[in-house]
Protein backbone atom coordinates (compact mmCIF):
# COMPACT_ATOMS: atom_id res chain seq x y z
CA UNK A 1 0.00 0.00 0.00
CA UNK A 2 1.56 3.30 -1.25
CA UNK A 3 1.17 6.12 1.65
CA UNK A 4 -0.21 9.56 -0.60
CA UNK A 5 -0.26 13.19 -0.06
CA UNK A 6 -2.99 14.91 -1.89
CA UNK A 7 -1.87 18.26 -2.83
CA UNK A 8 -4.95 20.75 -3.28
CA UNK A 9 -8.58 19.98 -3.58
CA UNK A 10 -10.38 22.28 -6.17
CA UNK A 11 -11.95 20.91 -9.57
CA UNK A 12 -9.31 18.13 -9.80
CA UNK A 13 -7.66 17.52 -6.41
CA UNK A 14 -11.06 16.98 -4.49
CA UNK A 15 -11.50 14.06 -7.08
CA UNK A 16 -8.59 12.54 -6.34
CA UNK A 17 -8.73 13.14 -2.70
CA UNK A 18 -11.81 11.37 -2.57
CA UNK A 19 -10.32 8.26 -4.80
CA UNK A 20 -7.48 8.21 -2.35
CA UNK A 21 -9.13 7.67 0.54
CA UNK A 22 -11.46 4.99 -0.65
CA UNK A 23 -8.99 2.87 -2.69
CA UNK A 24 -7.49 -0.02 -0.87
CA UNK A 25 -4.47 0.29 -2.52
CA UNK A 26 -3.35 3.39 -1.12
CA UNK A 27 -3.48 5.03 2.16
CA UNK A 28 -4.16 8.74 2.70
CA UNK A 29 -1.29 10.00 4.96
CA UNK A 30 -1.50 14.38 4.11
CA UNK A 31 -3.74 16.93 2.54
CA UNK A 32 -2.76 20.48 1.49
CA UNK A 33 -4.91 23.32 1.72
CA UNK A 34 -3.86 27.05 0.63
CA UNK A 35 -7.13 28.82 1.49
CA UNK A 36 -7.56 29.45 5.03
CA UNK A 37 -11.31 28.04 4.58
CA UNK A 38 -10.16 24.50 4.16
CA UNK A 39 -7.04 24.37 6.36
CA UNK A 40 -7.55 22.26 9.77
CA UNK A 41 -10.82 20.69 7.98
CA UNK A 42 -10.58 16.92 7.84
CA UNK A 43 -9.96 15.65 4.27
CA UNK A 44 -13.01 14.00 3.88
CA UNK A 45 -14.68 17.33 4.47
CA UNK A 46 -13.23 18.71 1.46
CA UNK A 47 -14.21 15.76 -1.01
CA UNK A 48 -17.77 15.39 0.27
CA UNK A 49 -17.29 11.82 2.55
CA UNK A 50 -18.88 11.93 5.36
CA UNK A 51 -16.71 9.63 7.32
CA UNK A 52 -13.90 11.39 8.69
CA UNK A 53 -10.13 9.89 7.97
CA UNK A 54 -8.58 11.96 11.10
CA UNK A 55 -6.27 13.47 8.59
CA UNK A 56 -6.40 17.47 8.21
CA UNK A 57 -5.44 19.73 6.02
CA UNK A 58 -2.33 21.94 6.33
CA UNK A 59 -0.59 24.97 4.10
CA UNK A 60 2.94 23.19 5.96
CA UNK A 61 4.81 21.78 2.71
CA UNK A 62 7.89 21.35 5.02
CA UNK A 63 5.83 18.99 7.53
CA UNK A 64 4.18 17.23 4.51
CA UNK A 65 7.44 16.82 3.12
CA UNK A 66 8.72 15.23 6.77
CA UNK A 67 5.92 12.61 6.69
CA UNK A 68 8.09 10.26 4.10
CA UNK A 69 5.01 9.83 1.56
CA UNK A 70 6.06 7.29 -1.46
CA UNK A 71 3.74 9.95 -3.80
CA UNK A 72 2.36 13.04 -3.85
CA UNK A 73 -0.70 14.03 -6.12
CA UNK A 74 0.31 17.54 -6.70
CA UNK A 75 -2.85 18.92 -8.95
CA UNK A 76 -2.69 22.65 -7.99
CA UNK A 77 -2.82 25.08 -10.63
CA UNK A 78 0.83 26.00 -11.08
CA UNK A 79 0.30 27.53 -14.81
CA UNK A 80 -0.20 30.88 -13.60
CA UNK A 81 2.94 30.46 -10.74
CA UNK A 82 5.38 28.08 -12.01
CA UNK A 83 8.31 28.71 -10.53
CA UNK A 84 6.85 28.48 -6.75
CA UNK A 85 5.23 25.27 -8.03
CA UNK A 86 8.55 23.72 -9.62
CA UNK A 87 9.92 24.70 -6.05
CA UNK A 88 7.23 23.48 -4.18
CA UNK A 89 7.69 20.28 -6.40
CA UNK A 90 11.48 19.76 -6.28
CA UNK A 91 10.76 19.82 -2.54
CA UNK A 92 9.22 16.27 -2.13
CA UNK A 93 11.03 14.92 -5.08
CA UNK A 94 14.48 16.07 -3.27
CA UNK A 95 13.53 14.56 -0.36
CA UNK A 96 12.79 10.92 -1.99
CA UNK A 97 8.96 11.49 -2.37
CA UNK A 98 7.42 10.74 -6.22
CA UNK A 99 4.74 13.27 -7.61
CA UNK A 100 2.25 12.56 -9.99
CA UNK A 101 0.15 15.63 -11.07
CA UNK A 102 -1.70 17.70 -13.87
CA UNK A 103 -0.15 20.91 -12.86
CA UNK A 104 2.68 21.91 -14.92
CA UNK A 105 1.36 21.34 -18.29
CA UNK A 106 4.07 21.65 -20.57
CA UNK A 107 5.89 18.60 -18.42
CA UNK A 108 3.04 16.36 -20.27
CA UNK A 109 5.65 16.37 -23.05
CA UNK A 110 8.65 16.75 -20.70
CA UNK A 111 11.67 16.15 -23.46
CA UNK A 112 9.98 19.06 -25.15
CA UNK A 113 9.79 21.70 -21.93
CA UNK A 114 12.06 24.10 -21.74
CA UNK A 115 15.01 23.98 -19.90
CA UNK A 116 14.19 26.71 -17.10
CA UNK A 117 10.93 24.02 -16.23
CA UNK A 118 12.56 20.64 -16.72
CA UNK A 119 16.37 21.73 -15.22
CA UNK A 120 15.74 22.01 -11.52
CA UNK A 121 12.90 19.09 -11.43
CA UNK A 122 15.06 16.76 -13.08
CA UNK A 123 17.86 17.64 -10.60
CA UNK A 124 15.29 17.41 -7.98
CA UNK A 125 14.53 13.57 -9.06
CA UNK A 126 18.03 12.83 -9.29
CA UNK A 127 18.70 14.00 -5.45
CA UNK A 128 16.32 12.26 -3.87
CA UNK A 129 16.04 9.40 -6.48
CA UNK A 130 12.60 9.77 -7.30
CA UNK A 131 10.22 10.13 -10.35
CA UNK A 132 8.03 12.88 -11.30
CA UNK A 133 5.21 12.06 -13.61
CA UNK A 134 2.42 14.71 -15.34
CA UNK A 135 -0.42 14.49 -17.35
CA UNK A 136 -4.59 14.97 -17.84
CA UNK A 137 -7.04 14.71 -20.00
CA UNK A 138 -5.72 17.77 -22.35
CA UNK A 139 -3.01 18.04 -22.50
CA UNK A 140 -2.40 14.72 -21.96
CA UNK A 141 -4.81 11.99 -22.79
CA UNK A 142 -5.91 13.39 -26.04
CA UNK A 143 -3.03 14.36 -27.87
CA UNK A 144 -0.65 11.23 -26.30
CA UNK A 145 -2.85 7.86 -25.57
CA UNK A 146 -5.72 8.01 -27.60
CA UNK A 147 -3.80 9.86 -30.68
CA UNK A 148 -1.72 7.24 -30.36
CA UNK A 149 -4.44 4.36 -30.77
CA UNK A 150 -5.71 6.17 -33.66
CA UNK A 151 -2.28 6.46 -35.61
CA UNK A 152 -2.10 1.96 -34.69
CA UNK A 153 -5.06 1.65 -36.81
CA UNK A 154 -3.80 3.08 -40.19
CA UNK A 155 -1.37 2.29 -43.07
CA UNK A 156 -0.58 5.90 -43.92
CA UNK A 157 -1.11 9.39 -42.14
CA UNK A 158 -1.21 12.44 -44.22
CA UNK A 159 -2.53 14.49 -40.89
CA UNK A 160 -3.89 13.97 -37.39
CA UNK A 161 -6.00 16.84 -35.73
CA UNK A 162 -6.79 16.22 -32.11
CA UNK A 163 -9.91 18.37 -30.69
CA UNK A 164 -11.16 19.44 -27.49
CA UNK A 165 -14.73 20.55 -28.11
CA UNK A 166 -16.54 21.89 -25.21
CA UNK A 167 -19.15 23.58 -23.73
CA UNK A 168 -17.56 25.19 -20.71
CA UNK A 169 -20.41 27.30 -19.20
CA UNK A 170 -21.04 24.97 -16.34
CA UNK A 171 -17.16 24.52 -15.91
CA UNK A 172 -16.64 26.71 -12.51
CA UNK A 173 -13.61 28.06 -13.25
CA UNK A 174 -13.82 32.28 -13.57
CA UNK A 175 -10.55 32.53 -11.99
CA UNK A 176 -8.61 30.66 -14.47
CA UNK A 177 -10.51 29.48 -17.15
CA UNK A 178 -12.71 32.38 -17.49
CA UNK A 179 -9.76 35.18 -17.38
CA UNK A 180 -7.04 32.93 -19.74
CA UNK A 181 -9.64 32.30 -22.36
CA UNK A 182 -10.70 36.13 -22.24
CA UNK A 183 -14.77 35.65 -21.43
CA UNK A 184 -16.41 38.60 -20.93
CA UNK A 185 -13.92 40.59 -22.59
CA UNK A 186 -14.21 43.12 -25.79
CA UNK A 187 -13.06 43.34 -29.20
CA UNK A 188 -11.04 45.94 -28.17
CA UNK A 189 -9.50 45.06 -24.57
CA UNK A 190 -6.55 43.70 -24.57
CA UNK A 191 -5.93 40.15 -25.64
CA UNK A 192 -6.27 37.48 -22.74
CA UNK A 193 -3.44 35.05 -21.98
CA UNK A 194 -4.40 32.45 -24.30
CA UNK A 195 -4.52 35.32 -27.48
CA UNK A 196 -1.23 36.52 -26.72
CA UNK A 197 1.70 35.68 -29.08
CA UNK A 198 3.41 32.46 -28.77
CA UNK A 199 1.11 31.22 -25.57
CA UNK A 200 -0.93 28.23 -27.17
CA UNK A 201 2.32 26.89 -28.68
CA UNK A 202 3.83 27.40 -25.33
CA UNK A 203 1.21 25.24 -23.35
CA UNK A 204 0.46 22.68 -26.55
CA UNK A 205 3.84 22.36 -28.40
CA UNK A 206 5.32 19.81 -26.58
CA UNK A 207 3.31 17.53 -27.59
CA UNK A 208 3.10 18.58 -31.35
CA UNK A 209 6.31 18.42 -31.15
CA UNK A 210 6.57 14.48 -29.75
CA UNK A 211 3.98 13.71 -31.77
CA UNK A 212 6.26 14.49 -34.37
CA UNK A 213 8.81 13.13 -32.94
CA UNK A 214 7.59 9.64 -32.46
CA UNK A 215 5.92 10.02 -36.38
CA UNK A 216 9.48 10.38 -37.81
CA UNK A 217 8.34 13.66 -39.26
CA UNK A 218 10.38 17.23 -39.26
CA UNK A 219 8.21 20.16 -39.06
CA UNK A 220 9.35 23.24 -40.96
CA UNK A 221 7.74 25.38 -38.51
CA UNK A 222 5.34 25.65 -35.64
CA UNK A 223 1.88 28.65 -35.59
CA UNK A 224 -0.96 28.95 -33.24
CA UNK A 225 -4.21 30.76 -34.32
CA UNK A 226 -6.99 32.33 -32.23
CA UNK A 227 -10.58 33.28 -32.87
CA UNK A 228 -12.96 34.33 -30.92
CA UNK A 229 -17.26 34.84 -31.13
CA UNK A 230 -18.85 37.48 -29.28
CA UNK A 231 -22.75 37.64 -27.93
CA UNK A 232 -25.32 39.43 -28.95
CA UNK A 233 -27.21 38.34 -26.06
CA UNK A 234 -26.64 37.97 -22.46
CA UNK A 235 -25.62 34.61 -21.32
CA UNK A 236 -26.22 33.59 -17.52
CA UNK A 237 -23.92 30.33 -16.69
CA UNK A 238 -21.62 28.59 -13.81
CA UNK A 239 -18.65 30.17 -15.23
CA UNK A 240 -19.82 34.19 -14.92
CA UNK A 241 -22.53 35.73 -16.71
CA UNK A 242 -21.21 37.10 -20.63
CA UNK A 243 -22.58 40.43 -21.40
CA UNK A 244 -23.82 41.29 -25.23
CA UNK A 245 -20.86 42.30 -27.51
CA UNK A 246 -18.44 40.13 -25.08
CA UNK A 247 -16.54 37.22 -25.52
CA UNK A 248 -18.11 34.03 -25.44
CA UNK A 249 -16.68 31.47 -27.08
CA UNK A 250 -12.92 30.88 -28.42
CA UNK A 251 -11.09 28.81 -30.92
CA UNK A 252 -7.29 28.47 -30.57
CA UNK A 253 -4.70 25.76 -32.11
CA UNK A 254 -0.96 25.41 -32.57
CA UNK A 255 -0.03 23.75 -35.77
CA UNK A 256 3.20 21.82 -36.87
CA UNK A 257 3.69 22.70 -40.07
CA UNK A 258 5.59 20.77 -43.32
CA UNK A 259 5.54 22.29 -46.83
CA UNK A 260 3.24 25.06 -45.85
CA UNK A 261 0.18 22.83 -44.96
CA UNK A 262 -0.51 22.10 -40.97
CA UNK A 263 0.11 17.87 -40.96
CA UNK A 264 -0.25 18.08 -36.83
CA UNK A 265 -2.95 20.33 -35.07
CA UNK A 266 -3.69 20.47 -31.64
CA UNK A 267 -7.37 22.73 -31.60
CA UNK A 268 -9.55 23.54 -28.93
CA UNK A 269 -12.97 25.10 -29.59
CA UNK A 270 -14.32 26.43 -25.95
CA UNK A 271 -18.19 27.78 -25.47
CA UNK A 272 -20.43 29.39 -22.53
CA UNK A 273 -23.54 28.02 -24.26
CA UNK A 274 -24.42 25.71 -26.71
CA UNK A 275 -25.81 28.76 -29.05
CA UNK A 276 -22.40 30.18 -29.17
CA UNK A 277 -19.99 30.18 -32.12
CA UNK A 278 -22.38 28.43 -34.54
CA UNK A 279 -20.34 28.26 -37.59
CA UNK A 280 -17.60 26.75 -35.88
CA UNK A 281 -17.60 22.44 -34.99
CA UNK A 282 -19.55 20.64 -32.35
CA UNK A 283 -19.68 17.15 -30.77
CA UNK A 284 -21.77 14.48 -32.31
CA UNK A 285 -24.70 13.35 -31.17
CA UNK A 286 -25.92 16.84 -29.10
CA UNK A 287 -22.88 15.66 -27.02
CA UNK A 288 -21.73 18.66 -24.42
CA UNK A 289 -17.99 17.86 -25.34
CA UNK A 290 -15.69 15.22 -26.41
CA UNK A 291 -11.97 14.79 -27.31
CA UNK A 292 -11.43 13.52 -30.77
CA UNK A 293 -8.75 12.99 -33.00
CA UNK A 294 -9.29 12.57 -36.77
CA UNK A 295 -6.52 11.29 -38.95
CA UNK A 296 -6.76 11.87 -42.45
CA UNK A 297 -5.17 8.24 -44.05
CA UNK A 298 -5.22 5.39 -44.90
CA UNK A 299 -7.93 4.71 -43.94
CA UNK A 300 -9.28 8.07 -42.56
CA UNK A 301 -9.75 7.37 -38.15
CA UNK A 302 -11.96 9.50 -35.99
CA UNK A 303 -12.57 8.60 -32.61
CA UNK A 304 -14.84 10.80 -29.91
CA UNK A 305 -14.20 10.48 -26.14
CA UNK A 306 -16.98 11.68 -24.00
CA UNK A 307 -16.85 11.24 -20.33
CA UNK A 308 -20.15 11.78 -18.45
CA UNK A 309 -21.35 11.28 -15.04
CA UNK A 310 -25.09 10.68 -13.48
CA UNK A 311 -24.29 13.38 -10.94
CA UNK A 312 -21.74 15.49 -12.80
CA UNK A 313 -21.43 17.63 -15.69
CA UNK A 314 -19.07 16.23 -18.54
CA UNK A 315 -16.40 19.08 -17.57
CA UNK A 316 -16.82 17.94 -13.94
CA UNK A 317 -16.54 14.25 -15.52
CA UNK A 318 -13.41 15.21 -17.21
CA UNK A 319 -11.24 16.26 -14.17
CA UNK A 320 -12.39 13.07 -12.35
CA UNK A 321 -10.88 11.26 -15.77
CA UNK A 322 -7.81 13.85 -15.24
CA UNK A 323 -7.25 12.56 -11.69
CA UNK A 324 -7.34 9.16 -13.08
CA UNK A 325 -4.78 9.83 -15.41
CA UNK A 326 -2.19 10.31 -13.08
CA UNK A 327 -3.78 8.42 -9.50
CA UNK A 328 -3.91 5.05 -11.41
CA UNK A 329 0.35 5.82 -12.69
CA UNK A 330 0.97 5.99 -8.72
CA UNK A 331 2.58 2.48 -8.65
CA UNK A 332 4.38 2.20 -11.30
CA UNK A 333 5.83 5.77 -10.87
CA UNK A 334 7.03 4.45 -7.60
CA UNK A 335 8.89 1.37 -9.09
CA UNK A 336 10.37 3.80 -11.64
CA UNK A 337 14.26 4.67 -12.15
CA UNK A 338 14.30 8.57 -10.57
CA UNK A 339 13.86 10.80 -13.70
CA UNK A 340 11.14 12.43 -15.76
CA UNK A 341 8.46 10.06 -16.95
CA UNK A 342 6.07 10.82 -20.41
CA UNK A 343 3.07 8.40 -20.96
CA UNK A 344 5.07 6.48 -23.49
CA UNK A 345 7.69 4.81 -20.75
CA UNK A 346 4.92 3.54 -19.08
CA UNK A 347 3.29 -0.01 -20.56
CA UNK A 348 0.03 0.68 -20.86
CA UNK A 349 -1.76 -2.43 -19.06
CA UNK A 350 0.64 -1.19 -15.47
CA UNK A 351 -2.33 1.52 -16.04
CA UNK A 352 -5.21 -0.37 -15.64
CA UNK A 353 -3.92 -2.75 -12.82
CA UNK A 354 -5.79 -0.93 -9.51
CA UNK A 355 -9.33 0.23 -11.13
CA UNK A 356 -11.52 -2.66 -10.09
CA UNK A 357 -12.09 -2.41 -6.67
Amino acid sequence: MSGVIQFSTGNVGRHSLKTIIERPDLELVGVHASSAEKVGRDAAELCGLSEATGIVATDDIDALVKLGADCVVFTALGETRPIEVIEQMSKFLSAGTNVVGSSLVWLVAPAHAQDWIRDPLEQACKDGNSSLYINGVDPGFSADTLTHTALSLVTRARSVTVQEIFDYGNYDDAEFTGEGMGFNKGPDDDPPLLFQPGIVEFMWGGQVRRLAELMGLELDEMRQRTESWYTPETIKCTMMTIDPGRRAAVRFAVEGVVDGEPVITIEHVTRLTNAAGPDWVYPPDGLTGVHRVVVEGEPRIEINTHVSHPLLDSTDAACMSTAARVLNAIDWVCEAPAGLIAVEDIPPAELLLRVAW
